[in-house]
């Protein structure tokens, strides 16, 4: 058998095309005729075994057709989900080329088939509307690695295969009436929470994939010309997005120039260009391309890498629009839409109807990623990383987006949609009740004081600073800035944020943290070494510390940007005494440079520290008089503690906030401050919890920094609390011998009627 298929080109694809319609299109059985289908794509690919497979409703892929296995295995040989080579396949969605498949540890062995001799094994997934619907699979005798001419061969023919074998009415005749096309029953996933929110609708596809009816040019010069057209028409539009900006401002405007920046890209137009001219139309020349950007960047370890591959898929899904004369996403959304995507390019949110946009379930993406952003930006509940979500839903199916537990339900039950609506209308209700509360300080019944704070990250994060009834921004983080920009952001752009941040709190305070970058944060201008454990290596304060220009040049941002106002610096992940030393020494040089120019210094310097390190818990007794204040930030802090990533679903569950090693770490911390009179609060997710925010209060911490969605429900907590009384209770159950004290404590909160 040759090595190259070069005799097995533009012709000879466009023949074998041609056979497989005229086979499929022909009278007879179904059986019949998806045998002679095998034999043809056996005969034109020199294989010695050509096998179709297809996925039943219960999951177990079923040997359809073959030539060259035993005949008697047909519709015999089953495999459970994910067994075998056929189910790796499925699995992965991407094709496996294997030079001695026996030895590969997912091979299965079947007796029935009669595979014994055979060793080079090649499969490729048949995809419909996204969805892997089967498998086609060659093999031959000898152990040979099949070339990625072969590989790309196989799956044209499984791209048009799966068309025209589930797209007509084969498709309900036969062996093939029960095969998965559409999935029926009510699931459940499991997922990340990317954007606040509960929403319940009609799954809307983004961009369902449609394979291309036409592979092979007729006239390459002709497709040339369409596809060089539709590029310059998808720069253009692009542009035309900047120009308007859809509203957005700083960090999600940067977003979408970065989102350009892929759309000029040289080697993406050149790699279509090249498709193009080696005979391919132009749809199946970008298809072509972005199955090499799959293969390439989608198991990067890289998180930049990874994201970068989503803007691609976005691209190509909006380029082929363009050659179909669909230049945008002019889709009439139902009132009630839940957008579907196995990840969304940046741009793609904004062209979307936000009256009707309700919810967004994505299969891949984090919670940094640009399509995360812009959900936040929009107030767009999203849950992501739902494993083959993509695989299970439907167009027009109904769905709920759950982002307070992190879920998604598909197709839900009727007791499930009527218990999703109360907490819909209680939400609402409670909404009404905290927007009464939006101006009442937050004071126990006890009479003490507790200061709610705000976390933000985003310009579009300033307009709910007085719509939460926030008492100032206790975290701000800096390093969104830097996230979405494709260079370091200048010291006036850096100035300028800084600047309208503390315009927008109108005298408020605002606690700016410094660049917390590094771990799962990674900036695509910034050459960063690969670290087996990130959490724990460079980054935050520590890198901070080894490029002191960095700092400084974001510390001279802030220093210019008070122009004579208050200002509030605090250092991330400080591990040790020495670290906190040396980054305060950053800013005295800075307040000197600014001196010297005769530039404004604060009215008012506070520099402080975040505990997040647990080394730090045991020498606050130095680290506290060096501060002006301090800020708990408890994710960290908790996932040090317990040794657990608390970005990993198989541990972060683990462990308990409210467990007596945490709230003891806690106590710790609360009491040194008392003791020195370091100002402290709290600015982790704990603190936007009412329950857990209500043992913070009862540990004696008096400013709580949350997510603005917080706000309310703990300002309601805390307007109900009698803090002596929770501190009697919580004493005492610090002395429990348990791994969590969750239930002693929402016990607690019942007994002292508080509204958690």
């Amino acid at each position: 058998m040759p090595t190259s298929t070069a005799s097995f080109a533009v012709r000879g694809q466009r023949s074998l095309l041609r056979q497989i319609r005229e086979a499929l299109a022909s009278g007879g059985p179904v059986q019949a005729r998806l045998d002679m289908v095998v034999r043809i794509i056996a005969r034109s690919m020199v294989a010695e075994v050509c096998s179709l497979y297809m996925r039943q409703a219960d999951g177990q892929m079923e040997l359809f057709a073959t030539e060259g296995l035993s005949p008697e295995a047909v519709h015999l040989t089953r495999m459970k989900p994910g067994e075998g080579l056929v189910g790796e396949i499925m699995r992965l969605g991407r094709p496996l080329n294997l030079s001695d498949a026996p030895n590969h540890p997912a091979f299965s062995y079947r007796p029935e088939t009669g595979e014994d001799p055979f060793h080079a094994f090649m499969g490729v997934p048949l995809l419909r509307g996204g969805r892997a619907i089967g498998v086609l699979v060659v093999q031959n005798r000898t152990e040979r690695v099949y070339s990625e001419d072969e590989v790309e061969d196989l799956q044209i023919i499984a791209m048009v295969l799966a068309e025209m074998v589930a797209g007509g009415e084969l498709a309900t005749e036969g062996p093939l009436q029960n095969i998965d096309l559409v999935p029926k029953k009510p699931e459940r996933l499991k997922g990340a929470r990317f954007a606040e929110g509960l929403a319940l609708g009609v799954a809307v596809l983004h961009e369902p994939p449609v394979a291309p009816s036409d592979l092979l040019a007729e006239d390459v010069a002709a497709e040339e010309e369409r596809l060089q057209a539709a590029i310059t028409a998808l720069q253009a539009q692009i542009d035309s997005m900047l120009e308007g900006q859809h509203g957005l401002v700083e960090a999600s405007y940067e977003v979408l120039e970065t989102y350009r920046m892929f759309a000029y890209d040289r080697g993406w137009r050149r790699s279509l260009e090249d498709a193009v001219r080696n005979g391919l139309t132009a749809e199946a020349a970008v298809e072509r391309v972005r199955s090499e950007h799959r293969a390439r960047l989608g198991q990067a370890r890289d998180p930049y890498l990874r994201e970068r591959l989503h803007d691609f898929e976005d691209l190509a899904d909006r380029l082929l629009r363009h050659l179909a004369g669909d230049a945008g996403l002019a889709r009439d959304l139902p009132e009630n839409a839940i957008l579907i995507a196995r990840n969304l390019g940046p741009a793609d949110l904004l062209e979307y109807d936000r009256t009707r946009l309700k919810g967004l379930l994505l299969e891949e993406g984090s919670t940094a990623s640009h399509a995360a952003i812009v959900a936040r930006a929009l107030d767009i509940p999203c849950v992501g990383r739902l494993a083959g979500l993509r695989d299970k839903v439907s167009e027009g199916d109904t769905v709920i987006v759950d982002a307070e537990t992190a879920e998604a339900y598909l197709r839900p039950r009727p007791d499930v949609v009527k218990a999703l609506k109360a907490r819909l209308d209680v939400r609402l209700q409670r909404r009404a009740e905290f927007a009464r509360l939006r101006d009442r300080p937050a004071v126990t019944q006890d009479g003490a004081k507790i200061q709610l704070l705000m976390n933000a990250g985003l310009d579009v994060d300033l307009d709910m600073l007085g719509e939460a009834g926030a008492e100032g921004i206790g975290l701000f983080r800096t390093e969104f800035q830097f996230m979405v920009a494709e260079e370091m952001p200048r010291l006036t752009a850096q100035t300028a944020l800084y600047s309208r941040v503390m315009d927008a709190a109108g005298g408020l305070p605002v606690t700016f943290r410094t660049l917390d970058l590094g771990g799962d944060k990674v900036l695509p201008y910034m050459e960063a070494e690969r670290e087996d454990n990130p959490a724990l290596g460079w980054r935050a304060v520590r890198m901070g510390l080894d490029r002191p220009a960095l700092l400084r040049l974001q510390l001279r941002a802030l220093i210019a940007a008070a122009r004579g106002r208050p200002l509030k610096v605090m250092f991330p992940l400080v591990a040790s005494v020495d670290e906190f030393r040396a980054a305060r020494a950053l800013v005295d040089l800075e307040i000197a440079w600014a001196n010297r120019r005769g530039r404004p210094e604060p009215a008012r310097l506070d520099v402080g520290a975040m505990i997040e390190a647990p080394s730090v818990i045991w020498h606050l007794d130095a680290l506290l008089p060096m501060t002006d204040f301090v800020s708990v930030g408890t994710n960290d802090l908790m996932q040090y503690l317990f040794a657990a990533d608390r970005g990993n679903p198989r541990v972060s569950e683990r462990y308990d906030l409210l467990s007596p090693p945490a709230l003891r770490a806690l106590e710790m911390i609360q009491k040194a401050c008392a003791e020195t009179g370091t100002p402290v609060s709290v600015c982790g997710e704990m603190a936007g919890r009412p329950l857990e925010a209500f043992v913070l209060v009862a540990l004696g911490f008096e400013a709580l920094s949350m997510p603005p969605a917080g706000i309310g429900p703990v300002k309601q907590m805390v307007l109900s609390c009698d803090r002596s009384a929770a501190r009697k209770g919580i004493q005492s159950l610090l002395r429990s011998t348990s791994g969590s004290i969750r239930n002693e404590v929402e016990t607690l909160a019942r007994k002292l009627y508080l509204a958690v």
